[in-house]
């Protein structure tokens, strides 16, 4: 577990590709952004976190199991993960950003995924949301 590592997962290079292919410029893992969102767009004021299935435990995911050996220590981590990603996101909404979570597990469908980001990105929700 320790060899897992927290930046330039493969599911992160997959977003980072889509958006790159659509020209749009970000920044990575900026630190003075509450959660240190994995994708940053600061002009638009909008943050993208790449999670884990098994580390965040997406709801209804198979990749969320637990490990069957020292099971109070997991789960533990795992409520205290869940707890933080939650704060982290309230951060960022009372700062006025939004942010979109995309799962481990959505990055296998890209064609749905490019246009969830697409969404996500565009003017057109900017503006319906003023």
């Amino acid at each position: 577990m320790a060899r897992v590592g927290q930046k330039n997962t493969k599911p992160e290079l997959i977003v980072r590709r889509l958006l790159l292919g659509f020209g749009y410029r970000y920044r990575l893992h900026r630190r003075d952004i509450p959660g240190k969102p994995d994708i940053c767009f600061i002009g638009r004021k909008k943050a993208i976190f790449v999670h884990g299935c098994f580390w965040h435990r997406h709801e209804g995911c198979h990749r969320t199991t637990t490990p069957k050996t020292r099971t109070s220590f997991w789960e533990e981590k795992f409520r205290v993960n869940v707890a933080r990603d939650r704060r982290k996101l309230a951060d960022l909404e009372r700062l006025g950003w939004d942010a979109l979570v995309v799962w481990e597990c959505e990055t296998k469908d890209v064609s749905k995924l490019e246009s969830r980001l697409v969404n996500f990105l565009s003017n057109e929700v900017d503006k319906k949301r003023k």
